[in-house]
């Protein structure tokens, strides 16, 4: 397990200060991530990689020359926000744009792509790509919903090289769908990764097996199966490896065995002997293999086998040197870029708009202020239940992401209430923390709900009845048109949809909206609960859709937990509800 951590909560800001400090000829902080200790040279492409902590040596044990330019450094399993993907993007940016990459999970695309837009619009050219490489969560006709697991590495790798031989960026964007259109994994595991101060693993393999298709963010495999020998292990990885072997490939290869964190270097040597000796007798000739640690999940024991099938380019760029703090191969060339003195990644504004609000809506954002802390502290007694919940089919992270997330609101939203703020304000604000701090697919959404509910109550006036349905709908909207989901999927939209119409309908029937919220949470919970019966069908834990049966969605339970504790508040809160 995960023994050594000061503060669960603090881990991965303890972890980077260790890193940065370990490392300094390297790397330096910026807001959000680090980027290389030299500044980007003029005409070179800035590649910046990243996602949820825990992985190392990714995300930022890979930056340095001959590789990434910048790593995003989420929460542990969590990816970044969107303020830090273009934080870390703005300090690496040198003259020649930027592209993103990380594996494709559904907070790293939502966040990442936000970042993408918001680069954009300040004339930063920016591209993003998402690997697809572990082929054990989608079948080859859903390549596209696959997640990047340890072929991450590869596709960096590739993309990286390119950028350093100076390609303009829509180069640099080719060689990296090249790389994962050509990359496949599979992956097994022998026991759970334990989160810092968790008590038990996020999920338990059976004495004397193994778990088929892990995922690399505490996700249990697809298939349990006997614990083979080393023999065995490997042709169970090299045989499903080569099945999906892409059309026109060679027979010149990428290899990698990863290593996920307690698997130990001398067992993975055991496996790459009869690796290498399959491959040979399948006709490969293995180019520079890397057996040992390079994309890992805290301490999970378990190990992957990654295939990138090479042309002549991408054998130069597998090839190519490089020099980071964990990674170093041939001889890169000595550091010529200026050195970095102080990093800034903020965004100078000619003018900010300030919105006056008065002195109704100054009450209302009081209350906004109050029910968000009160979810706070719902949030954080209801923490490991939500992580147990999560874990199941997903990384358990989603009870400490909206603690962090619901913190950091509550404190941007009593900010707020300080600066004399209306309650689209309170809410903005309350969003904008919560999408940054907590990161991932919930931070995002929950943000963009926040925000969205804001800006349809607005800054004057007690809302009515009817404005404040609507805002309910305003919110349910964006998490629609940002995430994707839809009722069925098996998400946080199956609790919050019903709650929503029913409120619509009992507003529209003449009640009060108090008391048709107060109402309508029996059907929020009653919903989540619900949820228990279906298969996901997107995000994380739709690859364990049959694990995931019988236990409902964790972001539905907690969506019902906040609509309750508002709820709570409306006895105490009678002046401004009414």
């Amino acid at each position: 397990m995960t023994r050594l951590f000061n503060d669960p909560a603090t881990f991965t800001e303890d972890m980077l200060e260790g890193f940065l400090d370990a490392n300094a000829r390297y790397v330096v902080g910026v807001p959000g991530g680090v980027v290389r200790a030299t500044k980007t040279p003029e005409g070179k492409v800035a590649v910046v990689v990243g996602g949820g902590s825990g992985h190392y040596p990714a995300f930022c044990g890979v930056v340095g020359r001959g590789f990434a330019d910048g790593a995003v450094v989420g929460n542990i399993f969590t990816s970044p926000s969107a303020q830090q993907a273009a934080s870390v993007a703005r300090a690496a940016h040198g003259t020649a744009g930027v592209l993103f990459l990380t594996g494709n999970y559904a907070g790293d695309v939502m966040n990442f792509g936000l970042a993408v837009a918001q680069l954009r619009s300040e004339g930063i050219d920016t591209r993003f790509v998402a690997v697809t490489d572990d082929i054990a969560s989608a079948s080859i006709e859903d390549i596209g919903k696959r997640r990047g697991i340890a072929g991450d590495f590869t596709v960096f790798r590739c993309a990286s090289a390119a950028a350093e031989e100076g390609h303009a960026l829509d180069e640099v964007e080719r060689i990296a769908r090249v790389t994962n259109d050509a990359t496949r994994t599979l992956g097994v595991a022998f026991e759970g990764c334990t989160m810092p101060g968790a008590r038990s693993p996020l999920f338990a393999v059976e004495p004397a097996t193994m778990g088929l298709g892990l995922g690399i963010h505490g996700e249990p495999g697809v298939a349990s199966h006997p614990l083979p020998t080393a023999r065995e292990l490997a042709e169970v990885l090299v045989r499903g490896v080569l099945a999906e072997r892409p059309v026109g490939a060679g027979n010149r290869v990428a290899a990698i065995l990863n290593g996920l964190g307690r698997t130990k270097y001398e067992e993975l040597f055991v496996v790459w002997k009869t690796v290498s000796s399959l491959l040979a007798a399948a006709g490969y000739v293995v180019i520079e293999p890397e057996v040992g640690e390079l994309v890992t999940s805290l301490d999970m024991a378990g190990c992957s086998l990654t295939i990138t099938w090479l042309d002549e380019e991408l054998e130069r760029l597998w090839t190519a040197p490089a020099d980071t703090p964990a990674y170093r191969k041939g001889s890169a060339a000595p550091v010529a870029g200026v050195r970095r003195e102080t990093v800034s990644t903020t965004i100078e504004l000619d003018s900010v708009a300030v919105v006056v609000s008065d002195d109704a809506s100054r009450l209302c954002g009081r209350f906004a202020a109050d029910a968000i802390a009160a979810i706070n502290r719902t949030m954080a007694g209801a923490e490991d239940r939500l992580g147990r919940i999560d874990a199941i089919a997903g990384d358990g992270d989603h009870g400490r992401g909206m603690v962090r997330g619901s913190a950091a609101a509550a404190s941007a939203a009593a900010d707020a209430v300080q600066r004399h703020s209306g309650i689209s304000a309170v809410l903005g604000a309350a969003g904008a923390a919560w999408a940054d701090q907590a990161g991932g697919t919930s931070g995002v959404l929950w943000g963009a709900a926040l925000g969205a509910i804001g800006r349809t109550l607005g800054d004057h006036g007690i809302p009515d009845d009817a404005t404040v349905a609507a805002a309910l709908r305003a919110g349910y909207d964006a998490l629609v048109q940002l995430g994707g989901a839809k009722p069925g999927d098996k998400t946080m939209l199956d609790s919050l949809l019903p709650f929503v119409e029913s409120v619509e309908s009992a507003v529209s029937a003449g009640q009060s909206w108090r008391a048709a919220w107060a109402a309508a949470v029996d059907v929020a919970h009653d919903s989540a609960a619900a949820t228990a019966a279906l298969r996901p069908k997107i995000g994380r834990a739709r690859p364990l859709a049959e694990k995931s049966l019988g236990a409902p969605d964790a972001g539905a339970v907690s969506l019902a937990m906040c609509v309750g504790t508002v709820a709570e508040l409306f006895e105490t809160e009678r002046s401004v509800t009414k």
